[in-house]
C-alpha cells in the first residue's frame, strides 16, 4: 500500500500489529490475548486517543491451508511496520520452537544441487519434485511450491519436511551448502519471521515499536526433571552470548534464536523483551492450568506495555502536527501538500508535456491561465503533481509558492469553500499569519464582514497590509462569506503578496469533476489578466468545450491572439511513449521478483499499442505478475482497456478472495464519502454474515490492491481511496448497478457508524470524562476522528434516504460538539442549512435556527468549542416552546453534564435571523431600488443592474426572474404588491402581474398609462386596481379575464382601497378628497373633503363600524360616518397632527389590537382606533430619523428603521421601552411582513428574516423598568426578589421564571431585606420602611420618621434594624414594629452578629458592638496601634463569637467577642493594595475576597495563611463568594478592546466560577448584556441582575431545578401565547394607603 511522505504531520490514524508466534505453541495465549486484551486495548485508542488498533495474527484462522505463505507474511510484516502508528511487532516465544515451513521458492541451482544429492544417496525425489515447479519468471529463476497440491495433512508436511531436511543435511555434509545457508531451510515460522521483522529495523523502531514476550517452561513433559525454580514475569535477562552452536535440533535452534539474536538486540538496541519462566511438575508436566495462568499474567503484561508505547507514539505525533488539528483550512493545506507528493509517485513515465508546463511556468509576460486537458485517464493528476515537486528545480533564481487543488480529497462544497481554502493557504505559504492565539483574537464577528463589503479600498495594497491581511483572514473564516467577498479576497492576496523572487504557482486539478457550474465560477473568481508573478495552471477534459470557451471570454488579451485555441496556452496530454510503458512494466515487474518471457513481451507490446497509458500499464503488471513462464498465454488474455483491465483485476481478486469479500470491500470503499480506514474496512467486513472474514484475509485483499488504492490523509485519520475515480466507475456498474444495490451498502454503512453515536443517549459523564472535557483547549486527533466518522454517518443515511435519522442526528448536541471541536464550524453550518430543495423539510426552522446560533459566534466557537454547551443552552431556552423538537438538544446538554448551565435564562435583547440570503455574483454588488412582499411569504427585490430577483419560501435560496422578449432580456424597474399577487413594471414601460399562488406565469397589463411610474396597486379577490404618479386615473383590471377599465378621479391619485365584498373603491387625492367608485357601473357614487385640503396617504375603512378614516400626509385623522348608503359620508371628527408638520413616512394598521401607527423622520404616533385619540408617541433619537416604522403582526410590538443604522429597533407599545435590537448587518432598506416572517430588506440585495413568534417572545420576555440593582433569594431558593431602584419590587418563580407578583411603593425603593424564615419581606422606600408578608402580600407596617439609610434583619428574623446615618439607629420587633431600643452612634457598614445579639460596625476607625437589647456600645475591637483604623470586617455565621477584622496597615486579626481577645493572624505585603468595598469572607472562615484589581482576583487562604492570586479574562466587574466556601463567581469584561473583535461574545461581559481550592474553572457563560448584580445562593445557583432589567440564573456544576424541563419563563409564556402574554402584568401587591407607624 503507498504510504504518506515521511515528512507527513500525522503518518497513521491505526497501530498495527503483527502478532509473530508459533501456531502449534501459542493457542491459548493467542485466544486470550484476542478476547481479553485486543477489545480492551482498540476501545481505549478509538474512544482516548482517536486511533484504531488491527491485530494480525496470521494464524487466526482454525484451518491450517488458510494462513499464508511465507512471501505473505514477509509482506504483512513490511506493511505493519510502514504503516502502523506506535508498536508494529507483538511477538510470543514459548518452549516449543516448533518446526520449518517447506520454502516458499528454492533458487534452480539450490534445487537441482537438492535433488542431485539425494538421487546419489539413492532416495526418491518424487515428492519434491511434485509439489515444485520451475518457473523462469521468477528472478533469478526458482523452483516454486504449487499451493494448489500442496500437502494439507500433518502427516504429510512431516514426511516432506524429512525429505527436505535430508537433502539439506546431505549439502550440508558435502559442503555444498554452508550452515548458515542450512539454517535458512530449516527455520520455523516464528524464528524466521522475527528475524526478517528485526533484521532491518531500525534503532528507534526496535526500541520503540516492538515487543516480545519469552516463556520457558522447566519440566514441559511428563518424567523431566526439575532444573530451575520460579514463575514470574520479568525484563529479559540473558547469560553471556555462547559461543558454540548446534546446526541441529529443536532445541539448540531456539537457544540460538533467544539467547543469541535477541540478546544482541537487547545489548544494542534495547529492544523490550520479557521473559517468563515456569516451573512444572515432573509428574504432570505443563498442564492447561499452568498454561492458563501464564495466559492470563501474559495479558496483563501486554496490555499494560502497549498502552505505554502507543499513548507515547500517539502523543508525541499529535504534538508535532497539533496546530494542524485545531485548523480545518490548515489541514486540508496538509493534505493537498502530502496528497501531491503521493501522486507524485506515480510518475513513471516522462511525458513531453512537462516541458510545456516548465516554458509558462517560466515565461515572465503570460498573464493568462495554462490548461491541461486531456482523455480520461491520460494522467493528467499525476503529470500536475510530478510539476508541482519540479517547481523549486524549474525556478532556480526564485523560492516559488505552490499550492495545489486535487479532488481526490473530499470535495469542497462550494467554489466559495475552495477560494477561502486557496485564501489561507496563500497567507500561511508567505509566513504572514499570525499564530492561533493572535488569529483568534483579532477574528471578528461575521458583522465585521462589511469592511469588505462596504469600503472595497480597504483591500488594496498599502502599506499597512498587516492589518488588510488580518481582514482578509478574518473574511475567509467566515461561515457565511458570500463569492463575491472572497473573489475580492483573493484578488487582494494575489496583487500584494506575489513578487518575482517568491512567485505563487496555483495548480488546479479536475475542476470540471466538482459539479454543476463549479468550474465556470472558479475561473470567473480568477483575476483577469494574471499578473506575471502569478501562474495558474488548470486541468480539465478534453470533451469540456464550455469551459474552455468561458476561459476565452474571461481572458480575452489571450484568446485575441488565438493563444488558446492554438495551444499556446493549452496542452493536450495524449498517450504515452509506448517504448517508455514497456520499460515502466519491466520494471515493476522487476521490483516485484518478476519478469516475462519474450512471447509474453510481445504480447504485452501489441497490447500497449490500443491503449499506450501509465494507469494501464500498472493494470497490465497485475495480471502479468501472475503468469509464470509456461503459462499458456494469448492476445484474448489481455484486456483492451483500463475499464476491462479494472473489471479483470476484480475478477482475478474473487477467486483468490471470494467473490462475496471482494464485492463488499470494492463497494464500501467506493461509496464512502470521505474516507475509510483500514480497521473501519476490516469492522465493516466482519459484520457480512456471508463472508466469515478475518483480519489477515482483509490485509491480503489490500496487499492486492496495492498500487490502485492509496493512503491519504482525512481529518487526521489516513484513509483509502482509490487512485483512479474509475475504479469506481467500474465497481458501480459491477456490483452497484442498481438503486437497492446502492442503498443497501450505504444502509450497512449508516448502521456501522451509528454505533456508539447513541444522539439522545441521556447518559451522564463521569467526573474524569467532565474534568477532560473542561481541561481540552484544542481538538484532539479523537476529536478529528470522531468528526469524520459523523460526516461518514450523515453521507450514508442521506443515500440511503433515512432522512428522518439523518435530521435527529443532524439536530442533535453532541453531533454539533464534534464537529465543532475538530475545526468543521463552517461545514456544520451549511448541512443545517441543505436539503432545501428536497421534499421532506423535517424541520427546517429549527435548523435554520441553529444554525444561525453557530454563525452568529463562529468566531467565539473556532477559539473556544467547549462554550457550546452553554452558548447553544442559553440562546435555545427561551425559545423551546416554539421548537419543541430541540428540547432533546438542550436535553443532552444537561445529562451530559457541564460545569455552569443556565437554569433561568434572561429575557434576551436581540433576536437571531433564521434566514439570511443573498443573491451571489462576482460582479460588484448592487443596490435595491424596489422590493415587495405578499402575506403568503412571497418576496420579490429589483436591483439597480434591472434583474428581479424572488425568494417563494422558507426553504428556499433567491432566484433570478428572468423573461425574455424578442430575444433579449426585459430589465425591471419596480414591483409592488397586494395580498396575492405582485405587479412589475419593466424599463421598456411594460406591465406584468403574478399570482403567487398560481403557477409560475407572468401575464401582462397592457395600459396606456405604462410611460408613468406605477404610484401603487390594490387587489381584492380577482380585480386589481393601478394607479399612476401623478395622475388622476385609476386601471382597473380583471385577472380573470384580462380586461382593463379606467375610473377619473378630481386630482392625483395618492391611495385607494377596496371594500370588504369588492363592490366599491376608496380613492384618496391630492387635494385631500376621498371618492368613492361603484365597480359594476365605473361611476362616482359620493365624494368628501379634508378641511386642510392636506393628500390622503391612507384610508382604514372598518365596515363593522361603519366608519372611514382618512390620514393626512402630515399625520391629521379625520373620521367619517358611512352608514347612510345613498349619502355622502358624514364627518364625525378631525384631529390635526398636534406637532409641527412634517410628512408621513409610512403608515401601519393592526386590526389585532386596533392600533394605528403612523411614522415621521422624527417621531412615530400611535393612535387608538377605537376611540381615534393618539395613545403614545415615539421620539427618534436627537442625532438620528426614523425610514420607516411598522407593527408586530399582532400589534404588541413597533419595530422601526433609523437613518444610517443596521439594525431594527423594536419597542413594547405597552409600556414604550426599546426591548430588542434586531441585527441587520446591512444598512436596511425596507422592511417586510409576512405570516411568519419580518423580513428586512438590505440595500445590497440580501435579505434577513427573523421569526415573528421568536420576536413575539422576546419582546414579551419580562423585564423590570430599570437594571436590577438588588437581588434577595429565599431560602428555599423556589421564589426571589428583584428591586431596580424604582417604586416596584418583584417577586419571581423560579419555577416558571416569571414574576409572580409585585410590591408597590410610594417612592423609589433603596433597599430590600429577606427574613431568615421567608416569611418577612422589609423594604426601604424614601425614609419610610415597608414591612409585608411574603405568603399573603400584605403591607402590615408602613413606618414613618425612621430617618434610615440601610436596613437589617436579625439572623433569628425576630427584629428589624434601621441605620441612621444622622439620627438614631433604632432595634425594632418584626411582629409589631414596636421600638427595642435605639443606637446614638453611627455604625458604618453594620452587620448583625449570627447570634443576634450586636449589632457590629465602624465607627471614627474603631470597630464597636452595640447590644440588641439595650442598644449601649458594649464591645470594641482593642487596636494594637493608635494610628491603626479598621478598614474592614466579617462576621462568621460557622463560628458566632468571632470577627475578622482587616486594619489599615494590612494586617487580619480574628476578634473574639466573648471575651475580648485578639490574635494577629496575617500581614499583608506593603505592596498589595486591599480594596476593603470587595471584602468577603466564606461563612466558615476558610477563605476572604480581598482584591479584584488589575484582572486579577486575590484571595486569603486562611487555613493555609497565604495569598492566592488568578488571572480573570478581564477587568473584574463583579466577584461574589460563595458561603460555604466552594466557589467564587465573578464577571469580567474583555481586556484590549482594541486587539479582539467586536461581536456579541467578545465585548459583553463573562460569567466564571473557580473553585475556591485550586481556582480550578469549573465553567464560564458569556452574558452578552451588562451586569448590575451578583449573588450566589447555596452551593448550586448564582443569580446575576442586568442592567434591561431583566434576571438570569445559573447552576453549578448541572444543578437543575426541574432536569431538562427547568427552561425558564418560555413554557409559561407559551401557553399563554393564545391569549395576549402583554396584557398579562405581574399581580399588585398596594401598600397602605398611609404610614400606620410613626417613630419620633
Amino acid at each position: 500500500m503507498d504510504q504518506l511522505p515521511s515528512n507527513s504531520h500525522l503518518r497513521s490514524s491505526c497501530v498495527k500489529l503483527y502478532l509473530c508466534s508459533n501456531p502449534a505453541d501459542s493457542v491459548v495465549e493467542r485466544r486470550a490475548l484476542r478476547q481479553v486484551v485486543f477489545p480492551k486495548l482498540g476501545q481505549h485508542c478509538r474512544h482516548t486517543l482517536g486511533v484504531d488498533v488491527r491485530v494480525i495474527d496470521p494464524y487466526e484462522s482454525s484451518h491450517p491451508s488458510q494462513w499464508p505463505d511465507e512471501n505473505t507474511r514477509k509482506a504483512l510484516i513490511k506493511e505493519c511496520r510502514e504503516s502502523s502508528t506506535g508498536p508494529f511487532l507483538l511477538a510470543l516465544i514459548g518452549h516449543d520452537y516448533g518446526r520449518p515451513s517447506l520454502p516458499a521458492l528454492v533458487e534452480v541451482s539450490h534445487f537441482h544441487m537438492l535433488l542431485q544429492q539425494m538421487q546419489q544417496a539413492g532416495l526418491s525425489t518424487r515428492e519434491l519434485e511434485r509439489v515444485y515447479h520451475r518457473d523462469e519468471n521468477t528472478s533469478p529463476p526458482s523452483y516454486c511450491l504449487r499451493t494448489a497440491c500442496g500437502p494439507q495433512e500433518d502427516n504429510q508436511i512431516d514426511d516432506l519436511m524429512k525429505v527436505f531436511e535430508t537433502a539439506v543435511s546431505l549439502c550440508v555434509h558435502k559442503q555444498h551448502l554452508t550452515e548458515e545457508e542450512a539454517l535458512a531451510f530449516n527455520r520455523s515460522v516464528v524464528d524466521g519471521d522475527l528475524r526478517f521483522a528485526l533484521d532491518n529495523c531500525s534503532h528507534n523502531d526496535v526500541i520503540r515499536r516492538c515487543l516480545v514476550y519469552v516463556h520457558k517452561v522447566v519440566n514441559p513433559k511428563v518424567g523431566q526433571e526439575t532444573r530451575r525454580s520460579g514463575s514470574k514475569l520479568h525484563k529479559a535477562s540473558y547469560p553471556p552470548p555462547t559461543t558454540a552452536r548446534s546446526s541441529s535440533g529443536e532445541r539448540d535452534l531456539l537457544s540460538d534464536l533467544i539467547d543469541n539474536f535477541l540478546r544482541s538486540l537487547v545489548d544494542s538496541c534495547q529492544l523490550v523483551a520479557f521473559t517468563t519462566t515456569t516451573e512444572c511438575d515432573p509428574r504432570y508436566g505443563y498442564t492447561p492450568a499452568r498454561r492458563r495462568g501464564y495466559a492470563e499474567v501474559l495479558c496483563l503484561q501486554v496490555h499494560s506495555d502497549l498502552m505505554g508505547l502507543i499513548d507515547s507514539f500517539v502523543t508525541n505525533s499529535v504534538k508535532m502536527g497539533s496546530c494542524y488539528l485545531s485548523d480545518a483550512l490548515a489541514r486540508e493545506g496538509v493534505e493537498q501538500m502530502e496528497q501531491c507528493a503521493n501522486l507524485s509517485r506515480f510518475y513513471d513515465v516522462v511525458r513531453p508535456e512537462a516541458e510545456e508546463i516548465r516554458a509558462y511556468v517560466q515565461q515572465s509576460d503570460s498573464q493568462c491561465p495554462l490548461v491541461l486537458t486531456g482523455g480520461p485517464c491520460a494522467g493528467k493528476t499525476v503529470l500536475l503533481a510530478h510539476c508541482a515537486q519540479q517547481m523549486k528545480a524549474w525556478l532556480p533564481d526564485a523560492d516559488p509558492a505552490v499550492i495545489t487543488f486535487f479532488t481526490h480529497l473530499p470535495h469542497p462544497s462550494s467554489v466559495v469553500r475552495l477560494l477561502s481554502s486557496l485564501c489561507y493557504q496563500i497567507i500561511r505559504i508567505y509566513d504572514h499569519s499570525p499564530s492561533a492565539e493572535d488569529f483568534f483574537l483579532d477574528a471578528g464577528h461575521h458583522q465585521g464582514a462589511t469592511e469588505l463589503r462596504d469600503n472595497e479600498s480597504s483591500l488594496t495594497p498599502t502599506r499597512n497590509s498587516a492589518l488588510n491581511l488580518k481582514t482578509v483572514l478574518r473574511s475567509i473564516k467566515k461561515p457565511d462569506i458570500s463569492l463575491h467577498e472572497v473573489t475580492q479576497c483573493l484578488c487582494f492576496l494575489l496583487s500584494l503578496l506575489p513578487s518575482s523572487k517568491q512567485p505563487l504557482v496555483l495548480i488546479l486539478d479536475g475542476v470540471d469533476q466538482m459539479g454543476h457550474n463549479f468550474a465556470v465560477e472558479l475561473i470567473e473568481s480568477l483575476p483577469s489578466p494574471l499578473l506575471p508573478r502569478v501562474k495558474v495552471v488548470l486541468s480539465i477534459s478534453s470533451n469540456h468545450t464550455r469551459i474552455m470557451q468561458v476561459i476565452k471570454l474571461h481572458y480575452p488579451e489571450c484568446s485575441a491572439h488565438g493563444r488558446v485555441s492554438e495551444g499556446a496556452k493549452c496542452v493536450l496530454l495524449g498517450s504515452a511513449d509506448r517504448k517508455q510503458c514497456v520499460k515502466m512494466l519491466m520494471s515493476q515487474l522487476s521490483s516485484s521478483g518478476r519478469r516475462m518471457t519474450s512471447g509474453q513481451l510481445a504480447l504485452v507490446s501489441k497490447a500497449l499499442t490500443s491503449c499506450c497509458l501509465p494507469l494501464y500499464v500498472r493494470l497490465l503488471h497485475a495480471h502479468t505478475s501472475l503468469w509464470c513462464s509456461d503459462s499458456d498465454v494469448s492476445a484474448s488474455c489481455l484486456p483492451d482497456s483500463i475499464h476491462s483491465s479494472i473489471a479483470a483485476l476484480l475478477n482475478q481478486l474473487e477467486h483468490k478472495h471470494t467473490s462475496c469479500l471482494v464485492a463488499r470491500a470494492v463497494s464500501y470503499l467506493t461509496l464512502c464519502s470521505v474516507g475509510l480506514t483500514e480497521a473501519e474496512l476490516a469492522d465493516l467486513l466482519s459484520r457480512v454474515e456471508s463472508c466469515h472474514v478475518t483480519q489477515v484475509d482483509v490485509e491480503k485483499l489490500l496487499l492486492d490492491l496495492n498500487g490502485f488504492l492509496i493512503r491519504r490523509t482525512a481529518m487526521g485519520c489516513q484513509v483509502l481511496f482509490w487512485v483512479s475515480r474509475h475504479f469506481g466507475l467500474v465497481v458501480a456498474k459491477t456490483y452497484l448497478c442498481t438503486g437497492e444495490a446502492r442503498g443497501e451498502i450505504h444502509s450497512e454503512m449508516a448502521d456501522y457508524f451509528s454505533r456508539g453515536w447513541n444522539f439522545a443517549s441521556t447518559t451522564a459523564l463521569s467526573n474524569t470524562e467532565r474534568e477532560d472535557r473542561n481541561t481540552e483547549d484544542q481538538p484532539s486527533l479523537r476529536d478529528l476522528a470522531n468528526a469524520r466518522r459523523a460526516l461518514e454517518l450523515m453521507h450514508h443515511l442521506r443515500q440511503s434516504n433515512r432522512l428522518e435519522i439523518r435530521t435527529k442526528v443532524l439536530i442533535s448536541w453532541r453531533f454539533h460538539l464534534v464537529l465543532v471541536q475538530a475545526g468543521h464550524l463552517k461545514d456544520l453550518v451549511a448541512m443545517l442549512r441543505q436539503d432545501e430543495e428536497e421534499e421532506s423539510r423535517n424541520f427546517l426552522r429549527e435548523r435554520r435556527l441553529l444554525a444561525s446560533i453557530l454563525m452568529s459566534s463562529w468566531c467565539l466557537l473556532q477559539r473556544a468549542p467547549l462554550e457550546l454547551s452553554t452558548l447553544m443552552e442559553a440562546s435555545l431556552l427561551p425559545y423551546l416552546e416554539l421548537f419543541p423538537v430541540l428540547r432533546a438538544y438542550v436535553g443532552e446538554i444537561r445529562t451530559r453534564g457541564c460545569g455552569l448551565a443556565v437554569a433561568l435564562s434572561p429575557a434576551p435583547d436581540t433576536v437571531v435571523c433564521l434566514w439570511r440570503l443573498e443573491h451571489d455574483s462576482v460582479l460588484k454588488p448592487l443596490s435595491v431600488t424596489a422590493a415587495a412582499g405578499t402575506q403568503c411569504g412571497t418576496i420579490a427585490e429589483v436591483m439597480s443592474d434591472g434583474s428581479a430577483w424572488i425568494w417563494r419560501d422558507l426553504g428556499c435560496g433567491i432566484v433570478r426572474l428572468s423573461l425574455c422578449q424578442e430575444k433579449s432580456e426585459i430589465k425591471f424597474a419596480g414591483v409592488k404588491s397586494s395580498h396575492q399577487f405582485m405587479l412589475f413594471s419593466t424599463q421598456c414601460n411594460k406591465l406584468f402581474l403574478w399570482d403567487v399562488t398560481a403557477p409560475d406565469m407572468l401575464v401582462e397589463v397592457k395600459s396606456p398609462h405604462t410611460l408613468n411610474l406605477v404610484e401603487g396597486f390594490v387587489a381584492c379577490e380577482k380585480r386589481l386596481c393601478v394607479w399612476w404618479e401623478r395622475e388622476s386615473v385609476l386601471d382597473l383590471f380583471d385577472a380573470s379575464n384580462a380586461t382593463l377599465s379606467n375610473l377619473h378621479c378630481q386630482s392625483c391619485v395618492t391611495c385607494v382601497v377596496f371594500s370588504s365584498g369588492g363592490s366599491h373603491i376608496y380613492c384618496g387625492q391630492e387635494e385631500g378628497t376621498v371618492s368613492i367608485f361603484d365597480i359594476h357601473c365605473h361611476s362616482v357614487l359620493f365624494s368628501c373633503s379634508h378641511s386642510n385640503h392636506s393628500a390622503v396617504v391612507s384610508i382604514i375603512l372598518s365596515e363593522n363600524n361603519q366608519e372611514m378614516a382618512c390620514i393626512g400626509k402630515t399625520g391629521g385623522v379625520t373620521l367619517w360616518d358611512i352608514t347612510a348608503e345613498k349619502q355622502s359620508p358624514r364627518l364625525v371628527k378631525e384631529n390635526s397632527a398636534g406637532i409641527e408638520c412634517i410628512d408621513i413616512l409610512n403608515t401601519d394598521y393592526s386590526n389585532a389590537c386596533s392600533s394605528l401607527l403612523l411614522c415621521h423622520s422624527k417621531h412615530i404616533t400611535v393612535w387608538d382606533t377605537c376611540e381615534w385619540e393618539m395613545c403614545d408617541q415615539f421620539l427618534a433619537p436627537q442625532d438620528g430619523a426614523f425610514i420607516q416604522a411598522v407593527f408586530s403582526q399582532d400589534g404588541h410590538l413597533l419595530l422601526a428603521l433609523l437613518d444610517a443604522c443596521p439594525r431594527v429597533l423594536v419597542w413594547r407599545v405597552s409600556t414604550g421601552l426599546c426591548v430588542l435590537s434586531l441585527d441587520a448587518n446591512e444598512p436596511p432598506h425596507i422592511l417586510l411582513k409576512t405570516t411568519s416572517e419580518i423580513v428586512c430588506v438590505a440595500e445590497d440585495g440580501r435579505l434577513i428574516a427573523w421569526d415573528t413568534e421568536m420576536i413575539y417572545i422576546a419582546g414579551a420576555a419580562p423585564k423590570m423598568v430599570c437594571g436590577v440593582e438588588e437581588v434577595v433569594v429565599e431560602q428555599t431558593g423556589c421564589w426571589f426578589y428583584t428591586a431596580d431602584g424604582s417604586e416596584m419590587v418583584w417577586r419571581w418563580s423560579f419555577e416558571t421564571g416569571l414574576p409572580h407578583s409585585s410590591f408597590l411603593h410610594d417612592s423609589s425603593v433603596k433597599k430590600v431585606r429577606l427574613s431568615r424564615d421567608d416569611v418577612t419581606l422589609v423594604t426601604l422606600s424614601g425614609e419610610e420602611i415597608y414591612v409585608w408578608q411574603t405568603g399573603t402580600g400584605q403591607n402590615i407596617f408602613r413606618i414613618c420618621g425612621s430617618g434610615a439609610t440601610d436596613i437589617l434583619i436579625t439572623p433569628n428574623s425576630n427584629f428589624g434594624v434601621s441605620i441612621s446615618e444622622h439620627g438614631l439607629s433604632r432595634v425594632w420587633k418584626l411582629a409589631h414594629g414596636s421600638v427595642v431600643c435605639t443606637v446614638h452612634l453611627y455604625l458604618c457598614d453594620a452587620q448583625v452578629s449570627p447570634e443576634s445579639t450586636f449589632l457590629i460596625g465602624r465607627h471614627g476607625g474603631d470597630l464597636l458592638a452595640a447590644s440588641l437589647w439595650s442598644g449601649m456600645i458594649s464591645k470594641c475591637f482593642s487596636r494594637v496601634e493608635s494610628s491603626e483604623d479598621v478598614i474592614t470586617f466579617h462576621t462568621l455565621s460557622q463560628h458566632p463569637d468571632f470577627v475578622v477584622v482587616m486594619v489599615a496597615s494590612g494586617v487580619i486579626y480574628t476578634w473574639k467577642m466573648s471575651d475580648e481577645t485578639v490574635c494577629r493572624h496575617f500581614q499583608l505585603p506593603e505592596t498589595f493594595y486591599c480594596q476593603p468595598q470587595h471584602f468577603q469572607m466564606t461563612s466558615d472562615g476558610s477563605f476572604a475576597l480581598l482584591s479584584t484589581d488589575n484582572a486579577a482576583i486575590t484571595l486569603l487562604d486562611v487555613a493555609q495563611v497565604r495569598l492566592c492570586s488568578f488571572k480573570a479574562e478581564g477587568s473584574v466587574m463583579k466577584a461574589c463568594l460563595d458561603e460555604t466556601g466552594c466557589y467564587i463567581a465573578y464577571i469580567s469584561h474583555p481586556i484590549s478592546q482594541e486587539k479582539r473583535c467586536v461581536c456579541t461574545h467578545h465585548t459583553q461581559p463573562i460569567l466564571t466560577i473557580a473553585q475556591l481550592s485550586d481556582g480550578k474553572k469549573v465553567g464560564r457563560v458569556f452574558l452578552c448584556k451588562d451586569p448590575l448584580t451578583l449573588l450566589i445562593h447555596g452551593q448550586q445557583y448564582v443569580f446575576v441582575g442586568f442592567r434591561d432589567g431583566s434576571v438570569g440564573v445559573y447552576s453549578i456544576s448541572g444543578h437543575m431545578v426541574r432536569g431538562v424541563d427547568g427552561i425558564g419563563y418560555s413554557e409559561n409564556l407559551s401557553r399563554q401565547l393564545k391569549g395576549c402574554f402583554f396584557d398579562t402584568v405581574p399581580m399588585t401587591w398596594f401598600p397602605l394607603a398611609t404610614p400606620n407607624m410613626t417613630w419620633p
